[in-house]
């Protein structure tokens, strides 16, 4: 079972981030997120033995109680890529509040997934939401030019480092979830295999 934990958008934001996408609809070579389906990744598991199940379900409880993050708002802004502007593979929307709460989270769940002989992250945590993923860079100077013009927008160092515009709204975040991925011809579907509350 293709698996990993996640904080998903409320539906409210869907239709922001469908016209978010649609900034980018004549870049070639990219290939869009549903936006019914997108989500703030804390740790992508890979395959997750059905049997291991129980014991991963305990263990991601654990790590919320670890966390110690009570409900708290997070509202997404700004726009970004990995690794980098010249080597594009991802275009994100950034997390401009609630991104030290998800971090707390992350960091908990991976440290009780790595003890449980997950693979550890190779890189640093970066809360965001995918929008797309680059196949070829056909499109990719109005990529960069869309993200250099919301990093420009903002006036605070900080912020501009990770893309301050477009707003695209907030939510309150109430529990994560373990998700499980399931890949089909017209790109992959997601199920929620169980939430854990923060409260």
């Amino acid at each position: 079972m293709r698996s990993f934990v996640s904080v998903d958008l409320s539906d409210e934001l869907a239709q922001p981030v469908a016209e978010l996408q649609d900034e980018f609809a004549d870049a070639s070579g990219l290939t869009f997120t549903d936006p019914e389906q997108v989500h703030v990744t804390l740790k992508f598991l890979g395959d997750v033995d059905v049997d291991g199940l129980p014991e991963l379900e305990r263990e991601l409880e654990a790590a919320v109680d670890d966390a110690d993050v009570d409900p708290f708002t997070a509202r997404f802004g700004g726009l970004g890529v990995f690794p980098s502007l010249d080597y594009i593979r991802v275009v994100w929307l950034g997390v401009v509040e609630g991104g030290e709460e998800l971090t707390r989270l992350h960091e908990a769940i991976e440290k009780r997934t790595t003890g449980m002989g997950f693979e550890a992250e190779s890189h640093d945590f970066t809360p965001h939401v995918t929008l797309a993923r680059m196949e070829h860079a056909g499109g990719k100077d109005l990529v960069q030019q869309l993200v250099r013009e919301s990093r420009a927008s903002s006036a605070d160092d900080e912020r501009r480092s990770r893309g301050s515009e477009p707003e695209v709204g907030e939510m309150d975040v109430e529990e994560i979830r373990l998700t499980e991925s399931t890949l089909t011809d017209e790109g992959p579907t997601y199920s929620t295999v169980e939430s854990f509350s923060l409260a």
